[in-house]
């Protein structure tokens, strides 16, 4: 039987369900019940990580992720997945509040970037300013012999963020996200780590000639494999 898996949701709701939609997809179902089990709390309340970590003025989200955290392995989930870059940087709250482990979606993510462009490759990182700020992978890819590299505008990429939370995609904020796309390709950084679920909405849009990949995508195959036992 596959293995249930939990979800903390809601960081943006889109993002959750498209999440949801893309493991489905990853799965070669013959039947309802080869598909993989999700217990998932989608709450959009979980405190604003944009407010916490770039304004320094919102509440610590840490103590409602791991309450969550702490419901699904009540409820029986065997992992958890948390589909939202920034709320990465509490993770550590998390995996000491409970005994399952949790798919992190930072490690796979760099892990993936590092088969793709070998020791000392350069990785462009499209995602909120919050990242670059707290170092969310900054320290896993010095690790791994890597190098991020972030568009210039900022201030343009954390307000499509704020554009699709707040009324979904748009050709504004497509724009945005491929001009810093082909930013970076033509700073000769053509591996593209696609790092904000947001963004994971219109990955499509990335510059034609980077090598984009979604970090969305990478949890999506952690979740798979850990629940149909493909890592045992």
């Amino acid at each position: 039987m596959p293995r249930r898996v939990g979800i903390l949701g809601g960081m943006g709701p889109q993002a959750t369900v498209l999440l949801m939609s893309r493991v489905i997809a990853a799965v070669p179902a013959a039947d309802d019940r080869d598909h993989v089990p999700l217990i998932v709390d989608q709450n959009p309340q979980v405190p604003s990580r944009i407010a916490r970590l770039i304004e320094g003025t919102g509440e610590d989200p840490a103590p409602v992720l791991v309450a969550m955290a702490r419901r699904l392995e009540a409820a029986g989930v065997e992992a958890l997945a948390m589909p939202c870059n920034t709320a990465h940087h509490f993770a550590p709250a998390i995996t000491a509040a409970v005994g399952i482990p949790l798919l992190d979606m930072v490690a796979l993510s760099v892990a993936h970037a590092a088969r793709l462009t070998g020791t000392g490759g350069r990785v462009g990182v499209i995602a909120s300013p919050a990242l670059r700020r707290i170092g969310l992978f900054d320290g896993s890819m010095a690790q791994a012999g890597l190098t991020a590299v972030y568009p210039d505008d900022e201030a343009a990429l954390l307000g499509a963020i704020r554009r699709i939370k707040a009324g979904g995609v748009d050709a504004g904020s497509r724009d945005i996200f491929r001009r810093a796309s082909a930013q970076l390709l033509a700073a000769g950084v053509a591996t593209q780590m696609i790092a904000c679920t947001e963004f994971s909405l219109l990955a499509d849009s990335a510059e034609e000639g980077a090598k984009a990949f979604d970090t969305l995508d990478v949890l999506v195959g952690a979740i798979v494999d850990f629940s149909l036992a493909r890592d045992a």
